[in-house]
């Protein structure tokens, strides 16, 4: 059992929590394994929101704990009722879906991971002036000259350093990155 959770992390999505029964039955599952890391979620409302979105009937980020509606001329009878029953009995009552919880507690708590940011100190943002658009994940200890590998082969073979963009300071290939660093590489050719 030991080696399994040292190797094999687990995550458990409890699922349904749209269902009548589902605080007491996720409040019991907390309560009789209090070892395990246990999220709440209804991947159907979460499945629901980013429809109604994608179709711009409602205005919604994953993991946010409300939406805002668009066009209320566009959505049925059927649809009102639904994202009413999803607003008061998931969103309000947990705070979100759970679905990008999972993701996120998946991802950063059990696997450790750390998000990273290609910019430079001059150009966070790309031609469409999206404002850092890319964002990497990286596992811990991760390096600067780690993320230039990831980045391009070429940048990690000739790697000169690294800038950390939030700090505007030169850093070297050996200096561990941090979760939401902005990162700059320098390279020769």
């Amino acid at each position: 059992m030991e080696l399994r959770k040292k190797t094999k992390k687990m995550i458990i999505a409890a699922n349904k929590i749209d269902v009548k029964t589902s605080t007491e039955n996720l409040g019991r599952m907390k309560k009789e394994f209090p070892n395990h890391l246990i999220i709440g979620c209804s991947a159907e409302s979460e499945l629901a929101l980013r429809e109604a979105s994608k179709n711009n009937l409602i205005s919604y980020i994953p993991g946010n704990s409300d939406f805002q509606i668009i066009n209320t001329e566009k959505l049925n009878e059927k649809q009102k009722k639904a994202l009413d029953f999803i607003k008061n009995n998931v969103l309000e009552k947990f705070k979100s879906t759970g679905v990008q919880q999972t993701i996120n507690s998946a991802v950063f708590e059990l696997l450790d991971y750390i998000a990273i940011f290609p910019g430079g100190v001059n150009k966070l943002a790309d031609s469409d002036g999206n404002v850092l658009p890319d964002c990497f994940l990286m596992p811990p200890g991760t390096t600067a000259l780690d993320f230039a590998y990831k980045l391009h082969t070429d940048f990690g073979k000739n790697f000169i350093k690294a800038i950390d963009v939030k700090k505007k300071m030169p850093v070297g290939k050996e200096h561990l990155l941090k979760n939401q660093d902005v990162v700059e590489i320098i390279s020769g050719k």
